[in-house]
């Protein structure tokens, strides 16, 4: 780092400004235009710009993982199984409505990893979540993890809350929002027009 001796207007010299001569040298350097540091800081702000555009790649990877994940589960026990809890829960239409979830979840999960039509799956997906968060989730309070008991044979987790489902439902937010990102069909498609 070059140190050279700047005088600003405002402040005629090292001693007026209340400052030890070396901190004021240091200071006129690194607020320098041409000062290493100002220019190092400049490209860790284009590099963490450039990698912005796959922080939806995340999302979408974590957030249609998970769809993916809870839809594939219906499909392997069969939406009838689901049915007989949406029927419980007093869900009207509880074999059609298992049947759906069960397709969007799968369709809108791996629409979501391939970053394709991201703003119409979200509003779905969305849905799904807001009858799990009122049917289910609501009634036991916040926290997705609660310790229920510790014994002998293990840990035992109690009832889940609707924690997981407000991270899900913010990564839709965002990525309707912000837009898929980088990596995905919808950049591809609007990078064809």
């Amino acid at each position: 780092m070059t140190a050279t001796r700047v005088q600003p207007p405002a402040c005629p010299s090292a001693e007026q400004c209340g400052q030890p001569q070396e901190l004021y040298v240091l200071h006129r350097t690194i607020a320098s235009a041409d000062s290493p540091m100002l220019r190092s800081s400049r490209s860790g702000y284009s590099s963490a710009k450039a990698l912005s555009g796959f922080a939806p790649l995340v999302l979408r990877l974590i957030a249609g993982f998970g769809f993916l994940a809870h839809g594939y589960a219906k499909l392997s026990r069969g939406p009838e199984t689901f049915a007989v809890v949406l029927h419980t829960l007093g869900v009207p239409a509880s074999h059609a409505v298992a049947w759906l979830t069960t397709i969007v979840e799968l369709i809108g999960g791996a629409a979501l990893m391939l970053g394709a039509f991201v703003s119409i799956v979200s509003g779905p997906l969305a849905i799904v979540l807001l009858a799990a968060l009122v049917t289910v989730h609501w009634r036991y309070g916040f926290f997705s993890v609660k310790l229920a008991e510790v014994n002998a044979d293990g840990v035992r987790f109690g009832t889940v809350g609707y924690e997981i489902v407000l991270l899900y439902l913010a990564c839709l937010l965002a990525l309707a929002f912000g837009g898929a990102g980088a990596l995905s069909v919808d950049r591809w498609r609007a990078n064809r027009r």
